[in-house]
């Protein structure tokens, strides 16, 4: 491993192998029910509107919204815009492509969380624009009513084309050809472009109608059946993908390095040792026989520079990317990413609105609102019974008002009850006042901060100390990982809980390997940080690349059933919805317990 050792980044960085609900309404609005973790920043993000025109359509909404609301979401319906759609009682797949002028085929496409599974009535579908490509999009055929001399049966017109089809990465003349059950004679007089062109990723083609009538055709052959003679089921089984093997994956690293000295020392640490934790997977996986060329590039901060990137011949070749750092430089990635059928994985931020239209978007950063939701889903299942203390230790932050605010509302919904005490109430005298001593107490203080903690732990602890048939527990935050050196006693005597989606026990056996390994790799310990960045390269590469090679092209169909135990990241993926991409809804809760044990809570 001593070429490892000998890899930064003069060398590193150049070019190596190595559920939604809705409901159509009047014209210019449809309905939206909000679901579970949902803001009006993801809402509006989904559906391509502002805000402000969510509120102005809903008064009130500004001030906050609940899963099982009805919203009225404005849409403008043209020919070069995606319309949304909610399936109707007896609708099917070939219906709504009748309808909507769009072949079976695109209406799949642009819904790659579609399936013969959850296509039911509410369900909500986007319907891609019609455009020039689809303007000969088979219908139902139409009996022409003649004018003179008609004969006694008129049988009924066919269209040109009986679907229409996108052309994907590495398809070539043959194997569209047999995909549909004709000739590439047939194709190509359908298409006499084709004679002269080059068949190009991203082009549509008009698929005729099998021809069972020329003279050299083999008799006894059945012709395939239309669109229109299947069921739901058949449909979604002709158009999904042929499953692909990965017998080498590409993979790029796409992180602000600041090689050029822009960033800060701080920031450059952290990328670098993300990177060497990812190395350190690419290296476990190919002694497993995974074969991976990765390519790894600084992104800097601009996205004039990401753009550069984009432009290298090999990128349009990647299976996935891991990056960017910065929010800003998301944007162009992602759109590269779905233009070219590329996998992104967004490994820092939670911001950005891309991942709600881009289903080639893994955000593994959990959105605030959706992160939330989860933690007072998991809350209330295991605190159902218990009484809420809310410390407010007044130290000038609101870094935690949106979880409080919103937990609130979680406690008043199921009928839990709740107090608050606020700066010098903040005593063992107060908070024998707030608890009630017959029931579990469940103490949350209203900032993540330490300097909250180191007001409040003291109270907490004299408190328990006087009162010892008081059952109290404390309940906190992530970022309280990076306290636990400073509170540790007090922490296992509150029988302290925090919630988060990155978590490792230093003394489990798969930490204390990694941390050897890494140690002996790069003749370094990691930075204390939250989360440890070598390790959260690890397990994003290792989860990744191994759901690849595992799985090939089935690998979103497979990945929550991966049989990986990461050593400190949650990853439990969900669409955002039928259109969009993946977000991470992982959340563990920590159990320092009274007995000096460490608990991590896995909820499913």
């Amino acid at each position: 491993m001593k070429f490892i050792q000998t890899l930064y980044l003069a060398a590193a960085l150049s070019v190596a192998p190595a559920g939604v609900l809705m409901a159509q309404s009047a014209a210019g609005h449809f309905l939206h029910t909000v679901t579970k973790g949902q803001s009006l920043y993801s809402i509006s993000s989904m559906y391509n509107v502002s805000v402000a025109d969510i509120v102005k359509m809903n008064p009130g909404s500004d001030a906050g919204i609940k899963a099982g609301q009805t919203l009225k979401i404005p849409q403008t319906s043209t020919e070069n815009q995606v319309v949304f759609h909610t399936i109707q009682p007896g609708e099917t797949l070939y219906k709504l492509s009748v309808k909507h002028g769009v072949s079976v085929e695109r209406i799949c496409r642009a819904n790659p969380g579609l399936s013969a599974k959850n296509f039911r009535i509410g369900q909500v579908i986007a319907i891609p624009p019609t455009g020039k490509a689809s303007s000969e999009v088979a219908q139902q055929p139409v009996a022409e009513t003649p004018q003179v001399q008609a004969p006694q049966k008129s049988e009924p017109l066919k269209p040109k084309c009986r679907d229409m089809h996108k052309v994907e990465k590495k398809e070539t003349l043959y194997s569209i050809s047999r995909m549909y059950g004709i000739t590439e004679a047939e194709l190509i007089a359908a298409n006499p472009e084709l004679k002269t062109e080059k068949l190009k990723k991203g082009k549509f083609l008009c698929i005729p109608y099998a021809n069972t009538t020329t003279a050299d055709a083999k008799p006894a052959t059945p012709v395939a059946p239309s669109d229109a003679d299947l069921t739901d089921d058949q449909l979604f089984a002709k158009n999904k993908k042929e499953s692909k093997k990965m017998s080498t994956i590409k993979a790029a690293v796409v992180l602000p390095f600041n090689t050029d000295g822009t960033g800060t020392r701080e920031q450059q640490v952290r990328m670098v040792e993300y990177y060497e934790g990812f190395l350190m997977a690419v290296d476990s996986l190919k002694q497993m026989g995974v074969s991976i060329d990765l390519y790894t590039y600084d992104s800097g901060k601009s996205t004039e520079s990401v753009k550069n990137i984009l432009n290298k011949a090999e990128m349009k070749d990647m299976d996935i990317i891991f990056g960017p750092a910065h929010p800003e430089q998301v944007k162009p990635m992602a759109e590269f990413a779905q233009k070219n059928n590329v996998r992104l994985v967004v490994p820092f931020t939670s911001k950005g609105e891309d991942v709600f239209n881009n289903p080639s978007v893994y955000q593994i950063n959990t959105p605030q609102s959706y992160l939330y939701s989860e933690v007072y889903e998991h809350y209330i299942r295991k605190f159902s019974n218990a009484h809420v203390v809310f410390l407010d230790a007044q130290t000038g932050h609101t870094d935690k008002d949106d979880f409080i605010k919103g937990l609130k509302e979680e406690l008043k919904n199921n009928q839990i009850t709740f107090k608050e005490l606020k700066g010098e109430s903040i005593n063992p005298e107060g908070m024998k006042l707030a608890v009630d001593s017959l029931r579990e107490n469940v103490i949350i203080p209203t900032s993540g901060r330490n300097v909250a903690l180191i007001k409040i732990l003291p109270q907490m602890v004299i408190t328990s100390r006087e009162h010892p048939n008081y059952n109290m527990k404390l309940f906190g935050y992530p970022e309280w990982q990076t306290y636990t050196d400073d509170h540790l006693a007090s922490f296992f005597e509150l029988d302290t809980y925090f919630y988060s989606s990155f978590y490792t026990n230093n003394l489990f056996p798969a930490a204390i390997q990694f941390t050897n390994a890494y140690r002996k790799w790069f003749s370094k310990d990691m930075a204390n940080t939250y989360p440890k960045y070598g390790m959260l390269g690890f397990d994003m590469a290792f989860f990744f690349l191994q759901g690849l090679h595992k799985y090939g092209s089935n690998f979103e169909e497979n990945m929550n059933q991966m049989p990986v135990t990461p050593i400190q990241t949650g990853f439990k993926f969900e669409r955002v919805n039928n259109w969009g991409g993946f977000i991470n809804r992982k959340v563990f809760f920590v159990n320092f317990t009274k007995n000096y044990e460490l608990i991590k809570l896995d909820f499913e």
